[in-house]
């Protein structure tokens, strides 16, 4: 069974830093491509990053140039640093993968982290 589990979330001040962290772990051969959403209350969730097999990267405009997606392949993880946090990050992000399994390919989720941006 694959599993995804986030953590690095919390409180943080206006203008302060967070880097997310989530690990794939459980039987598969492959992890295609890896992305963070994020979703606040009574909103639909969203896609903040993306990162694919081949290391390239795409941001949501409300997050581009202060955050970065990273992954370690060695390690199954993949990252998430945003920089210059506003009360409008504040929400659960979630991490997500598409995952080969020796049955099937599909896309998983983890369980959430709250991030909450507040003074």
């Amino acid at each position: 069974q694959v599993q995804l589990v986030e953590s690095g979330g919390g409180l943080v001040q206006p203008g302060g830093s967070l880097r997310l962290s989530c690990e794939a772990s459980g039987s598969f051969f492959r992890i295609y491509a890896m992305a963070w959403y994020r979703q606040a209350p009574g909103t639909q969730r969203e896609l903040v990053a993306f990162i694919g097999s081949d290391g390239s990267t795409r941001y949501v405009d409300s997050v581009k140039g202060r955050s970065t997606i990273s992954r370690d392949n060695a390690k199954n993880m993949v990252y998430l640093q945003i920089n210059s946090l506003k009360p409008e990050d504040t929400a659960v992000y979630y991490c997500n993968a598409d995952i080969a399994t020796v049955t099937s390919a599909m896309s998983y989720w983890g369980q959430g982290t709250q991030v909450t941006v507040s003074s």
